[in-house]
């Protein structure tokens, strides 16, 4: 399973590496919205929740499901209007201003439209013209809550009086917390999107996706970039009515995830993580679950209980899992293909041991796989 973009003829200069204030604005707001998915900022995220005074975060409830579960295309705005080139804005108010720039329709769709639904990939027309997406998206909210509703509501009653309100909701974060944050990561965001476009030009779009995400490939003939996800979905980036492109974004609160904003009619958009160079990369998913596979079996998981100790012949394990030669090196064949042992030899003898780093990233490799 994979999210692909279709790039073949595109030119170089059509991919552009940017950060966004608003995309990581939104980000930042997911963050606060869901914790548990984002570990590394548990300091953060406490003191910025307690900071909050009441009237916003009550408000930052009533829109979170623009950021929570999933996330609302309304953070990339850039991406669905021709002018932009792709680019966002250097400030969040630029960021604002091209979201206001988005028409009712375009607006309504991208935030009740959420990625989870089997429409997001598939277009289709307007909730705020449309009696049966109009019911969709209401089932949708419905399934967050009735705040989610009312809001969702309000939004396909009366657009323009909710987008000023979202507007001032955004304005609202940037004082109470995220201007703060942009003037700490902006400087670090601005250097990766510099490093990113060098590594493109002098090295090639491959090693570039390479430096983004281990994810991210680009197909033997360098007509698609493919992003490994729990998905399917599938773009173009030559849609001459948004304009060719294909533009990435970084992010310093993304990670796990790795957003693809692959709707039909916007710009292709990859919304990465900046790395935390102390942390490897996660597994591919073929292969995590090719490891979990390996692990789920009750002998291979006995024959782990003595590997994980020491290194043990194939004999030895024989012996001590009651079962022949033969079975252990079936075993042990199933476990090396999936990178969970390491084989040595001393002498005659074959030994084989876990490699406990690669076990031990396992449910990190899962968390990483379900959240991308």
């Amino acid at each position: 399973m994979s999210v692909t973009i279709d790039i073949a003829g595109l030119p170089p200069e059509r991919l552009v590496f940017s950060p966004s204030p608003l995309a990581e604005l939104c980000t930042a707001l997911h963050a606060l919205a869901e914790p548990g998915h984002h570990p590394g900022l548990h300091g953060w995220t406490t003191a910025t929740n307690a900071s909050l005074k009441p009237d916003l975060a009550d408000r930052l409830c009533e829109a979170e499901f623009l950021w929570n579960s999933t996330f609302s295309d309304i953070s990339m705005p850039f991406a669905a209007l021709p002018g932009t080139h792709g680019r966002p804005g250097a400030t969040l108010a630029e960021d604002l201003d091209i979201l206001d720039r988005l028409d009712d329709d375009v607006y309504v769709n991208a935030a009740l439209e959420i990625s989870c639904s089997h429409r997001y990939a598939q277009g289709g027309p307007s909730p705020l013209s449309d009696a049966g997406a109009r019911a969709e998206a209401l089932e949708r909210a419905t399934a967050r809550g009735p705040r989610q509703l009312a809001f969702a509501q309000r939004l396909l009653e009366d657009p323009p009086t909710v987008r000023a309100w979202i507007r001032r909701l955004f304005e609202d974060c940037a004082e109470a917390f995220f201007d703060a944050v942009w003037q700490r990561v902006r400087v670090q965001l601005a250097a990766d999107a510099r490093h990113k476009a060098e590594v493109l030009r002098h090295r090639g779009l491959a090693e570039a996706l390479a430096e983004v995400s281990a994810a991210a490939t680009l197909d033997a003939d360098g007509s698609r970039i493919s992003v490994d996800k729990i998905s399917t979905g599938r773009t173009t980036a030559l849609d001459p009515a948004v304009g060719p492109g294909v533009t990435f974004v970084p992010s310093s609160f993304g990670w796990p995830h790795l957003w693809v904003l692959h709707a039909p009619g916007w710009r292709p958009v990859i919304h990465y993580p900046v790395a935390a160079p102390e942390l490897p990369g996660p597994a591919a998913l073929d292969l995590l679950k090719l490891r979990l596979e390996a692990l789920a079996n009750p002998m291979r998981m006995r024959m782990c209980r003595y590997l994980a100790r020491g290194a043990y012949t194939t004999s030895e394990l024989a012996a001590a899992n009651g079962i022949t030669a033969p079975e252990v090196s079936r075993h042990v064949a199933v476990l090396k293909k999936a990178g969970l042992i390491t084989t040595r030899r001393r002498g005659r003898y074959v030994l084989h041991q876990l490699d406990l780093t690669v076990v031990a990233r396992l449910g990190s490799d899962f968390l990483e796989g379900v959240l991308r």
